[in-house]
């Protein structure tokens, strides 16, 4: 058969010098035509981006959409969705497609030649790549960094690692439905659980159906609230119920819990850790510190300390990190490591890649960039924040959208923001003076009823409803947990 002459994009001078092979995408497709049954072999090796040419593209699309429902694909099918096709008239229309299916003569070698194809797009792609990064470097730009071409050379040769491809482009509504479909088929193999990666605290789970890829989370209270906590419980319930095995679409990876990274931006690593054995060996954190112990306490902090050693818990604590570089960081740690979900605590302390001209457009580079990473690396962000003083002066303390320190991009960007609200907290500081025995005692009554409780207000969620969830807290562990509700008590219930 002869080949095709075309060179799509490239010039015709330089297409001898392209790595490709169309006669090994002739013998796939015609392999693919005259028997469906070997599309299931390469569909995991292979997609229509990685053809060279485009009409043989624009074949497999529409071969495996139809192969995906269940039906015919053959010259003869196939005809009436190419017959306008430019390209394909210039082959020689539905004849071509004859050809392709009478002069496949190997069909037990289909996966031999889409591995090959596979390889051959890969290197035109780092071609393509090499020719980028020459030609922005030639470019001597002030407002371009070599740093920031360092990072953005580093994000399309990760995208290549990734998916195969070096950037994504339109895709079809069909293969956007079918990662719908997936998504929607893997929560009701858990009879009706969660989408998302589980949190381990019930209520909140609920709310959430846990924390969905490509998501940005924006957890946000006021100092002393618990927001550090409530994050490092998160990861370290995540990164406790880390298993690895073959996930549904055939990849290897987390089938429970996750892979979880930490910038701490606050707090050192030993700080983090040291709250971390607080919460699993129940001592507390202050205790750690002083190294005051008992002997019980100090043999549970040993052996708690020596089950997190196996945790996939990775901590960046270097302070003032740039935007770029902490997407940097989380991609080296995907590809290292193996990456579920990212923490960062907190946005305020990230740095933009430059100085812009107010803090809110700094802000704003940041949550886009957050965003831009969930998206990429497809998997949860959730960032910490601030709140504004302005809480302090209401009498309902309770947080809003509106709190948000530069909260237009924040709320915007976000898919889901929950505020952590600790009522006690502030009751403590209405202590009123010994004589006031009444006032004392109905101070003391409302400490009773409030002691131990934290809710979690989620203020915006794109997926689902917005609500209160209630959580126990131990101050001692700085330790979130599942609030047991009075019907949940057994004997000892009212109800």
């Amino acid at each position: 058969m002869n080949q095709v002459a075309r060179v799509g994009d490239v010039p015709a001078e330089e297409a001898a010098t392209v790595p490709h092979n169309v006669e090994a995408e002739q013998q796939l497709l015609g392999a693919i035509l005259t028997n469906n049954e070997l599309y299931d072999r390469v569909a995991s090796i292979i997609s229509e981006a990685h053809f060279y040419e485009p009409v043989h593209a624009r074949i497999w699309e529409v071969a495996a959409a139809r192969i995906s429902k269940n039906a015919l694909a053959s010259p003869v099918t196939l005809k009436a969705f190419l017959e306008d096709d430019e390209g394909l008239k210039e082959l020689g229309g539905a004849a071509y497609l004859a050809r392709l299916a009478g002069a496949a003569i190997s069909s037990f070698a289909a996966r031999d030649y889409a591995q090959m194809i596979h390889d051959l797009a890969i290197r035109r792609s780092l071609m393509d790549i090499g020719r980028s990064m020459t030609d922005s470097a030639q470019q001597v730009d002030v407002a371009r960094e070599p740093k920031d071409l360092i990072v953005e050379a580093e994000q399309a040769l990760y995208q290549l690692g990734e998916a195969g491809q070096a950037s994504q482009g339109f895709q079809s509504f069909l293969k956007a439905v079918t990662d719908a479909v997936n998504v929607a088929n893997a929560a009701y193999q858990r009879d009706g659980g969660m989408a998302g990666i589980p949190t381990d605290l019930i209520d909140l789970d609920k709310k959430l159906g846990g924390l969905h890829k490509s998501d940005l989370l924006i957890l946000a209270a006021r100092p002393s609230m618990g927001k550090t906590s409530l994050a490092v419980n998160i990861a370290f319930n995540i990164a406790k119920a880390y298993k690895r095995g073959q996930k549904p679409d055939g990849s290897t990876g987390a089938v429970e819990g996750g892979c979880v990274g930490f910038f701490s931006l606050e707090m050192s690593a030993e700080q983090l850790a040291a709250r971390i054995l607080s919460e699993a060996s129940e001592v507390p954190s202050e205790q750690i510190r002083r190294g005051d112990m008992t002997e019980a306490e100090f043999r549970r902090f040993v052996e708690a300390a020596k089950t997190l050693e196996a945790c996939p818990l990775y901590i960046d604590d270097t302070p003032a990190l740039p935007i770029s570089q902490l997407a940097a960081r989380a991609r080296r740690l995907k590809r290292e490591h193996g990456l579920d979900v990212l923490f960062v605590d907190y946005l305020q302390l990230v740095r933009p890649a430059s100085a812009k001209d107010s803090r809110v457009n700094e802000v704003s580079e940041i949550t886009q960039g957050l965003k831009a990473i969930a998206k990429e690396l497809d998997i949860p962000v959730i960032a910490l924040s601030q709140l504004s003083r302005q809480v302090e002066s209401r009498e309902d303390k309770r947080p809003q959208l509106s709190d948000l320190r530069e909260s237009g991009s924040i709320e915007q960007d976000a898919d889901v923001v929950m505020f952590i609200f600790r009522e006690e907290y502030y009751k403590e500081r209405e202590k009123p003076g010994d004589h006031e025995l009444e006032k004392m005692a109905q101070w003391q009554e409302e400490m009773e009823r409030l002691h131990g409780r934290a809710e979690v207000i989620i203020g915006k969620q794109r997926h689902g409803p917005i609500g209160t969830v209630e959580l126990s807290f131990e101050g001692r562990f700085t330790r979130f947990g599942n609030l047991v509700k009075p019907w949940q008590q057994g004997g000892d219930s009212d109800f």
